[in-house]
């Protein structure tokens, strides 16, 4: 058993949970994972966790781009 699961901590299993899902974010935009990893991550996070990460991923990206565009072009 895992540490996790012999405390019974919740807060520490969200976290958790919480962290698998950016990284399974983030290398979902990356576009390589091995399959087996992927897999794993689907079975552990929740899909609340997976649209909220997700969509906060996507508005990061859109105002990188656009402070990005707007940088070059006041150059």
């Amino acid at each position: 058993m895992s540490v996790q699961q012999v405390s019974g901590n919740g807060a520490s299993s969200s976290s958790t949970s919480l962290w698998r899902t950016v990284k399974a974010v983030g290398w979902s935009f990356v576009g390589i994972r091995k399959r087996s990893a992927s897999d794993e991550d689907m079975a552990r996070i929740t899909p609340m966790h997976l649209v909220a990460v997700g969509f906060a991923a996507v508005i990061v990206l859109v105002l990188a781009l656009i402070g990005l565009v707007n940088w070059v072009v006041a150059k």
